[in-house]
């Protein structure tokens, strides 16, 4: 997966269908399925996932990964917003919400060895415990473009790294991104919209910050689905781009690695 957008090239790809097997969702058009195996592959290909290494997940909601990564001998905290939250409100109303560890799916692990590797804790993404930390992975999954701007996500990126994560640990996040301008956008409310501005200049503040960023590449239309924009109520798949507050949107992803 050489794109940090959603590809439709990507889902032809025999990786892709191998890790869509592994976390247990169809090879169909989907771009939260895009998100899900983007953030598998890189977790493997960074060296992140190992028996005895620990993951962090935010806003988990009912993903597999926990499990995933749980399969292989790491020891996984998943997190979702606080039970009284706004955002836990929306979650739950959407079936996006995981509020205890038996919520969870345990994917291809008994359930006695999926309790036994991962726990379950409430985390505001606006304000970290200062007691996640020294992990060798976290990520999240189109979540922090809810957490009320775009600067708060930013705010949530940087900190997932420097407070989560050990150094040379790893850090995966998708959100939403703006393919229909790169000046006017959502900055603020339930949904914000992430130009390639915000990428960019995100990334520069990484790297001054002395951690390193993959490069940010945005995938071309090369098929003629990539030019399908679904609209709401949204009756995918195909669901690779998207209405979305009067502009188009997609997934988008950034793989960081702490570097001090």
């Amino acid at each position: 997966m050489t794109h940090s957008t959603c590809s439709s090239r990507d889902f032809f790809h025999p990786e892709f269908k191998r890790i869509s097997d592994e976390i247990g969702v169809p090879s169909v058009f989907h771009r939260k399925y895009w998100e899900w195996v983007y953030i598998v592959h890189h977790a493997y290909k960074s060296g992140a996932v190992a028996s005895g290494k620990k993951g962090l997940v935010f806003g988990v909601g009912q993903e597999t990964l926990p499990a995933v990564f749980a399969a292989s001998g790491m020891k996984i905290t998943a997190t979702d917003a606080p039970r009284a939250s706004e955002v836990s409100a929306a979650w739950q109303s959407g079936n996006e919400y995981a509020e205890e560890l038996a919520a969870m799916p345990s994917g291809q692990l008994s359930r006695e060895e999926f309790e036994r590797l991962v726990e379950w804790r409430e985390c505001d993404m606006n304000a970290i415990d200062d007691s996640l930390k020294d992990y060798d992975l976290c990520w999240s999954s189109c979540c922090l473009e809810h957490l009320g701007s775009l600067q708060h996500g930013i705010d949530f990126i940087i900190n997932s790294v420097e407070k989560t994560l050990r150094v040379g640990g790893v850090a995966i996040h998708t959100t939403e991104f703006n393919l229909s301008s790169n000046e006017d956008t959502v900055d603020t409310g339930w949904t914000v919209l992430y130009r390639r501005r915000d990428f960019e200049e995100l990334i520069r503040t990484l790297e001054e910050r002395g951690h390193e960023v993959s490069p940010f590449v945005i995938a071309p239309d090369s098929l003629s689905i990539d030019g399908f924009v679904d609209t709401p109520p949204y009756s995918a798949p195909p669901h690779l781009k998207l209405a979305l507050e009067g502009y188009v949107s997609t997934s988008a992803g950034l793989v960081i690695r702490r570097g001090r």
